[in-house]
């Protein structure tokens, strides 16, 4: 049955939890100080059968490739709602430990999906198939009815289903930096979504956009996905982000399953007993959940999480993660970033619409990698001065996506080994 938000009930399941110590809650959760320089990575990539590469890939089959396997260097293996396979690699002590662990796993899934006559597709968005949700998870399937209900359907279908990330996550900083690391972590999104864009095309359509996959993004649900950062304490700015976000998706208390809401409820009206659902005040494991359901550009865990990076190939991604790890943490580096993407600091739609084709957002891609090399791990300097003659070239990999679709057919694409 859907789940509909109700009016105040006259005798309610418990009663509203303190509003303030819900906010506590949520600013305790926010951000726990700690020493730069520890980096993680979370890599997605779309899978695709060999042998019909146009179809969706059947979830038993899949699942079966990878039963019982168990990367070497510790990632985590994840599915998402169309089938995209995750690795998560555990804290690393820098970029470049970091993607050590991540190219060994990698390696290792790969040869287990090859075996099954599957391979993996690395770009920001699928570029030929259309959205279609394969993993069968109840939070999925309440995820897709509360998109359908509230007016996000096609995006949000083609944010769970054609959408893939390389997502980096990084220390809070020093407890007395907390702001300014945030603040200059903002002013970079619209460089790096420049930067990063590799998914002109979706769902067998050229958008005329470098990242399909941002705007998607930037359209869904703003109240979940939009940047919140403002002046003052960036913890309790998170938490009235929080407050304010629509609740996705609940906990039934009969079934433990998650029911979506099919009406635009904020946490605090829920908090504040203005609105009941599931015939209850929440808790603070509702909370919680609900926290889970909130994914802006820069998301909070404790931690850092970066979520505006497409997917871009193996012969890019690692002089990618070690760019952004360097800027963020490397003091000189970071000073250098920041006074390049100072000039586009809000360019966020261009970004995602024109890439480094902007004037000026090309120089500050070109700065930011300028800025980064000197200091980037040696093991990881080809892989950046690879992105640097990329740049200079007036080129990003959403050129090459676009450039090998005119050369190929649909099946071609999604099978290109410069796409893995």
């Amino acid at each position: 049955m859907p789940l509909l938000p109700s009016h105040p009930a006259a005798a309610p399941t418990g009663q509203p939890p303190d509003t303030e110590a819900v906010r506590r809650h949520l600013a305790s959760r926010a951000l726990r100080p700690g020493r730069t320089g520890v980096v993680g990575l979370e890599l997605e990539r779309h899978v695709v059968d060999v042998a019909e590469p146009l179809r969706p890939v059947d979830w038993r089959r899949l699942t079966g490739a990878l039963t019982g396997l168990q990367p070497p260097a510790g990632s985590s293996v994840t599915l998402e709602p169309g089938g995209q396979v995750e690795l998560s690699t555990p804290p690393a002590s820098g970029v470049a430990a970091a993607v050590e662990v991540l190219r060994r796993d990698a390696a290792v899934v790969d040869a287990a999906l090859a075996e099954a006559g599957l391979a993996l597709l690395s770009v920001g968005a699928d570029p030929v198939r259309a959205p279609v949700r394969i993993n069968p998870g109840a939070r999925y399937a309440a995820m897709e009815s509360y998109f359908r209900a509230v007016g996000h359907g096609r995006d949000g279908a083609a944010m769970m289903c054609s959408t893939a990330a390389l997502q980096l996550n990084v220390e809070a900083g020093p407890a007395g930096r907390l702001g300014d690391r945030l603040t200059h972590l903002h002013r970079l999104l619209p460089v790096l979504i420049a930067l990063a864009g590799c998914s002109p095309l979706l769902g067998g359509r050229d958008t005329g956009m470098r990242s399909a996959r941002q705007g998607v993004w930037q359209r869904l649900d703003p109240g979940r996905c939009a940047p919140w950062l403002r002046d003052g304490d960036p913890a309790a700015a998170w938490a009235e982000f929080a407050l304010a976000a629509p609740v996705m998706l609940v906990r039934s208390e009969r079934t433990g399953a998650p029911q979506p809401v099919h009406a635009p409820v904020p946490l605090v009206d829920w908090v504040r007993g203005r609105h009941l659902l599931d015939g209850r005040c929440p808790t603070l494991a509702d909370v919680d959940l609900h926290l889970s359901t909130l994914w802006p550009p820069v998301r909070l865990r404790g931690w850092l999480e970066l979520r505006v990076l497409d997917t871009v190939p193996a012969a890019w991604w690692p002089g990618l993660a070690a760019v952004v790890a360097t800027v963020l943490d490397d003091v000189a580096a970071a000073d250098r970033a920041a006074e390049a993407a100072e000039p586009v600091a809000q360019r966020h739609g261009v970004a995602a619409r024109d890439g480094i084709s902007d004037p000026a957002l090309g120089r500050a891609a070109r700065g930011l990698v300028a800025a980064a090399l000197p200091a980037v791990p040696a093991v990881l300097r080809p892989d950046v001065e690879r992105w640097a003659e990329l740049l200079d070239s007036g080129r990003t990999p959403a050129d090459l996506v676009r450039n090998l679709a005119r050369r190929t057919d649909a099946a071609g694409c999604l099978l290109a080994e410069e796409l893995r």
